[in-house]
């Protein structure tokens, strides 16, 4: 399973892989239930590697701080993503100390913590996320 063709849909618990196109969508495998759909253009989709987060500095992209989490839990699940939000923020502090925190809401932060976890749970390789990540850096 690729990072790269991994997807979340508004409107539709969990994530998903990317199986194959077809002329009017992609077709999608949950990752944890194993039930291949159709996605349609009319679906808002967001592809994760697409995905930053704010920093004072930079944005960084999302697979470097899902490899920071895996890094610090050892590829296990994290927090609950239905912790308290304090309890969240200081989590994520940990994992990206220079985190803007007036532009990366807590809700943002749960839905970090919970791909991370959805991740964790489908036994996803977290090393693939560190190859990828120093390549993109280096260019």
């Amino acid at each position: 399973m690729d990072f790269n063709k991994i997807i979340a849909v508004t409107g539709k618990p969990g994530l998903f892989e990317i199986l194959s196109q077809t002329k009017t969508g992609v077709i999608v495998k949950n990752l944890l239930e194993d039930k291949r759909f159709p996605i349609t253009a009319t679906h808002n989709v967001s592809l994760l590697e697409n995905i930053a987060i704010y920093t004072y500095e930079k944005e960084v992209p999302l697979g470097a701080v899902i490899k920071a989490i895996a890094d610090k839990e050892d590829g296990k699940e994290a927090i609950s993503h239905k912790e308290s939000g304090k309890k969240l923020e200081a989590y994520f502090a940990e994992v990206l100390p220079d985190y803007d925190a007036e532009r990366v809401y807590t809700s943002n932060i749960k839905k970090v913590v919970q791909w991370y976890n959805l991740l964790a749970k489908s036994e996803f390789d977290f090393a693939t996320l560190g190859e990828k990540t120093n390549t993109e850096e280096e260019e």
